[in-house]
């Protein structure tokens, strides 16, 4: 579905994404990861085609990512970015329906628009107006027009998101990794996010591509993508490796010495 061959791009001399390559196949959940500055950011931005690249290919569903129309791939493609600035006074549903727009009009897309916003768990938000709404609440409706956009394609689409749980609680983290996971398996969609949390990324993802200066240092399942030597050389950070105790799956826990080992003794009553 994806193929990504030598990329790279530079701005005034500082190369910000360099000799990157890797596949995504359909029904795959790629997480890319890395400290800040890896360079995690542009390279979504190279791939959805709001960046050009300086070198390298970028192969999208067996055509050159250049040979696209832009409304012929938003059709096939849906993009969640980290932020999604409005302040307009448009309600939730109405920034849905915006995923709408490189389709014919239907008299489903109000439909669409609200079925989507219930599958993220946002129905609620429908009426509510975007500048209303919290970082976590407006995440969920980006992700909701993305899952419009996307409605009714016909073979598996492609999802790119930008840190989409980086606002939001514990609950729906687990929620849109669960949704989105359900996309791959269930309609074959292809799914590349950007992760800071590797625990996250470790429990839903069928590979990372971990990155540190702008280049890729490991590109395979989180088990042997997030080894303590990996992980210490692109974070600089030691870190110890559990395992979970339903799935088996390898948790990651920083090491650290224990800070509260003193017993505070309570101030003497007046």
């Amino acid at each position: 579905m994806l193929t990504v061959t030598n990329l790279g791009v530079s701005v005034r001399g500082r190369a910000l994404v360099r000799g990157v390559s890797f596949g995504l196949a359909p029904g795959e959940l790629l997480a890319v990861c890395g400290p800040n500055g890896a360079g995690k950011s542009t390279l979504l931005k190279l791939i959805s085609g709001e960046r050009r690249p300086t070198t390298g290919e970028i192969v999208l569903f067996d055509r050159a990512l250049t040979a696209w129309r832009p409304r012929e791939l938003a059709q096939r493609r849906a993009v969640v970015p980290q932020s999604s600035p409005c302040d307009f006074p448009f309600c939730a549903w109405e920034v849905v329906m915006l995923g709408r727009t490189p389709h014919p009009s239907s008299a489903r897309d109000r439909d669409i628009a609200l079925d989507a916003l219930d599958a993220v768990g946002a129905s609620h938000l429908a009426e509510r107006l975007l500048p209303q709404l919290s970082g976590g609440e407006r995440q969920r409706v980006a992700l909701a027009r993305a899952f419009a956009q996307l409605h009714g394609v016909q073979g598996p689409g492609l999802l790119l998101l930008d840190e989409p749980t980086a606002a939001l609680d514990l609950q729906h983290q687990e929620s849109v990794l669960s949704l989105l996971r359900r996309r791959c398996d269930e309609r074959g969609d292809a799914v590349l996010i950007i992760l800071h949390d590797l625990n996250l990324a470790g429990a839903w993802a069928d590979r990372a591509l971990l990155m540190m200066e702008g280049q890729t240092l490991a590109d395979a399942p989180p088990e042997e993508a997030f080894t303590p030597a990996l992980i210490h050389r692109a974070y600089g950070v030691t870190v110890r490796t559990l395992r979970h105790p339903d799935t088996g799956r390898a948790l990651l826990v920083p090491a650290r010495a224990d800070t509260r080992t003193q017993t505070l003794t309570p101030p003497p009553k007046p």
